[in-house]
């Protein structure tokens, strides 16, 4: 099937004598066979959305058909690649190349000529049906690649190849199908747009922990959620998803950056594969795949990123894996919508945004979920997007349409992150609706868990109001109990919401510090407003000797270190029982 152009518009492209090609087919269009998809057919004119830069593109070249849709190649060795939007891989770019990707650059998804080291796991006369496996590859030492079934294919195994390294299209196994035999080689193709299927999904009954102690314990994230993190420039999106990519307890990380800023995603692949893997020791990049598409890259290739993205996400759920897809960010993607839709002359909605943006955004966080599988495993994905309002103004429409397809909400506050308090995530703007199904989880860990997480928060809310009257009349004149809040919501804030980074201690806290923590924390607010009530002042508490040490706890405190959580623990218990004996 061969069109031809007629007309160009940026990345939108119309092409005549197509009537033969399907709705989001993928076509080439041009003499350098530039990547495209149909996106609209009236009358035997298809309009084409094209991933790569149209400059110099004329009317009357020719457009030639491919019969399939807009697809990934999934396979061994996904994981440690860095593509581009439409799975093209970056580092087989710049060696063919150099560093700028040349236009119809169209290098394989995956290496032809690497050897996998395959285990069959069926044997002839075996029958199998989509989703079982017929074998396995140890991608990485980190990671075993389970070779599954594509939906919708089963049979008989009538050949299957012995144990032995092969290449990634190299026949391993044949199946007798209904309408004949059915090669299976190391990997398959997918539509991005269509979800994989599953055998049932799962309601959330776990957090994904993250060793961030905000999130895991006042507004945590169930294991096969969605979350959002909006927040303006310069308030720690990128390093808020950096630290999840590296610490939460998701075994793959699929990391989108979609229209970032080229320096911003420079950092991401230069350090991921610097970073170590806390729980292997090994390169965090044999878990992780990168695709950027920065700010400066077509447009076009921006608004399928987080399709490819997702789809390679649910191909490792489906072998059984917990997945974390980080998108940066969804504001870049819905203007790359905006964009779009203005070349295709379609009415706007709020801002300019094409009317069909909360479908868009729904499709792609309702891919998010814990399932069981079609082979049986239980695997899920949990989604984390950040959205860039212009201004930090979280009433535009992406981060509304946004609000209402996710169940977790970590807004970020400027004024935190000018004060250098990190993760700026506010404890008045954030909410998490998983806390009903998580709280369990926690509560079998420590049964005064949401007690204490209560007890934390009122704190917190009950200063924010003490804070208006504070700057009205001045903190000296309210009474002892209220400057005692203020006072104790000062070291909730900073010995424990405050996390550091680059503190080797610090960076992570495990379940069991958390919980501690906050034993200890509760304790000392309890016991010290007891202490103003009968007659104790907060000098009294300001000068307790522990003090400074619930201060620097975070991260002089490791995980783990029993001995020296009880030895504070013991200390703050003394201290405090010093005050109560003399009040006596």
């Amino acid at each position: 099937m061969i069109g031809e152009i007629t007309r160009i518009n940026g990345p939108i492209v119309e092409a005549r004598n197509l009537a033969a090609a399907g709705m989001l087919e993928v076509v080439e269009t041009g003499h350098l066979r530039l990547i495209g998809e149909v996106i609209r057919l009236r009358q035997g004119v298809a309009t084409i959305q094209v991933y790569e830069n149209t400059s110099g593109l004329r009317p009357g070249e020719p457009v030639y058909g491919t019969g399939r849709p807009l697809s990934v190649k999934l396979g061994p060795g996904l994981l440690g690649t860095i593509y581009d939007g439409i799975q093209r891989p970056l580092q087989a770019i710049v060696a063919h190349s150099g560093p700028l990707i040349g236009r119809g650059e169209k290098p394989a998804p995956l290496d032809s000529l690497r050897l996998w080291p395959f285990v069959p796991s069926c044997k002839v006369g075996d029958p199998l049906t989509a989703g079982q496996p017929y074998g396995s590859v140890q991608e990485t030492l980190s990671i075993e690649h389970r070779l599954l079934l594509p939906p919708g294919v089963s049979g008989t195994v009538v050949e299957v190849a012995s144990a032995g390294e092969v290449g990634i299209d190299t026949v391993v196994c044949r199946l007798q199908t209904t309408v004949g035999v059915h090669d299976l080689t190391l990997c398959h193709w997918w539509p991005v747009r269509t979800p994989r299927p599953t055998r049932e999904r799962l309601a959330v009954s776990a957090p994904l922990l993250t060793g961030q102690r905000v999130i895991d314990t006042f507004f945590p994230l169930g294991k096969g959620g969605a979350a959002a993190i909006p927040g303006g420039f310069g308030t720690g999106k990128t390093m808020t998803q950096q630290a999840l990519a590296k610490w939460s307890e998701a075994r793959l990380i699929v990391y989108i950056g979609c229209g970032e800023r080229g320096n911003e995603m420079t950092e991401v692949l230069h350090e991921f594969p610097q970073l170590l893997d806390p729980r292997s020791g090994r390169s965090l990049m044999e878990r992780t795949i990168l695709i950027a598409n920065t700010s400066n890259m077509p447009v076009a290739a921006r608004e399928v990123s987080i399709y490819t993205g997702i789809t390679l996400a649910e191909y490792y759920r489906d072998m059984g894996y917990d997945v974390a897809v980080m998108a940066d960010s969804t504001s870049r993607w819905a203007e790359a919508l905006r964009e779009l839709s203005g070349r295709l002359e379609e009415m706007p909605a709020d801002e300019g945004f094409p009317a069909y943006l909360p479908a868009r955004l729904a499709s792609f966080y309702e891919r998010a979920g814990s399932a069981v599988t079609l082979s049986g495993a239980t695997g899920s994905i949990s989604v984390i997007g950040a959205v860039s309002p212009p201004g930090g103004d979280f009433s535009e429409p992406v981060t509304q349409h946004t609000a209402r397809f996710v169940r977790c909400f970590w807004a970020l506050d400027r004024d935190l992150a000018n004060a250098r308090h990190y993760p700026a995530i506010s404890w008045l703007n954030s909410y998490s609706e998983y806390l009903p199904e998580i709280t369990g989880w926690w509560q079998n860990e420590d049964p005064e868990w949401e007690h204490r997480r209560h007890v934390l928060m009122a704190l917190l809310q009950e200063e924010v109001k003490l804070q208006r009257i504070a700057r009205l009349v001045g903190a000296e004149a309210l009474p002892e109990d209220q400057r005692l809040t203020l006072f104790l919501a000062d070291i909730v804030k900073n010995a424990f919401l405050q996390q550091n980074s680059f503190d080797p201690v610090d960076m992570y806290c495990s379940p069991g510090k958390q919980l501690w923590m906050m034993r200890l924390l509760v304790q000392l607010a309890e016991r010290s407003l007891q202490v103003v009530r009968r007659g104790g002042t907060l000098a009294d508490i300001r000068g307790l000797p522990c003090i400074d040490a619930v201060m620097r706890m975070k991260s002089t405190v490791a995980n783990g270190d029993a001995a020296a959580m009880q030895a504070l623990t013991d200390a703050v218990d003394r201290d405090l029982g010093h005050v109560e004996r003399r009040l006596a």
